[in-house]
């Protein structure tokens, strides 16, 4: 695996940007989910630092679960917009306002197809919370309730956003230099 320096374009979102806008969106979910109802579903594994962070900063009570999808086929950048999913949730959602916590929204499809899922098992509410929304790659419709930030059509890693695995751990997003990356 190449250093991540080594491949690094730019630093899209730095850690500072990204914390106090995980604040923001803290306290307007908090605002807006008064009570014990609230459920954060986290689609595993590239939102896994994003709703730590935000689920430190809500401030009403809250219970989390963890789901994974896939949609993207081996050694594929883009979702091939068949989804499957590959862990599901250990939590009746039926009569609770759920949050599907997302690190991304690229074309929508996968987003599309747990939101179609999910509201078959009756949630009393279903929204979405995505970190980054690329907006000009949208194909899907897909309403986001509360967006971190809107990012070009960029390769962006970082932040719970793998370059081929690795990286999720960096505390900012950062572009990926396409002429330097070169994946094993």
């Amino acid at each position: 695996m190449q250093d991540y320096k080594s491949v690094l374009a730019e630093i899209l979102i730095d850690e500072k940007t990204l914390q106090k806008r995980v604040a923001e969106l803290g306290a307007e979910i908090s605002a807006d989910y008064p009570g014990d109802n609230l459920l954060l579903i986290c689609i595993l594994r590239g939102g896994v630092p994003f709703m730590v962070d935000l689920s430190r900063c809500i401030t009403v009570p809250h219970m989390m679960d963890f789901m994974a999808v896939s949609s993207y086929g081996a050694g594929k950048r883009e979702s091939t917009g068949d989804v499957r999913v590959t862990f599901d949730l250990q939590t009746n959602i039926r009569g609770r306002d759920v949050l599907l916590v997302e690190d991304i929204v690229d074309s929508g499809h996968t987003i599309a197809s747990v939101l179609e899922m999910l509201i078959t098992r009756q949630p009393e509410s279903l929204k979405v919370c995505a970190l980054l929304d690329k907006v000009e790659r949208r194909e899907a419709i897909v309403p986001i309730h509360y967006r971190g930030f809107s990012i070009p059509n960029k390769f962006v890693f970082g932040y719970g956003l793998d370059l081929d695995e690795y990286y999720r751990n960096l505390p900012f997003v950062g572009v990926v230099d396409l002429k330097k990356y070169h994946p094993e």
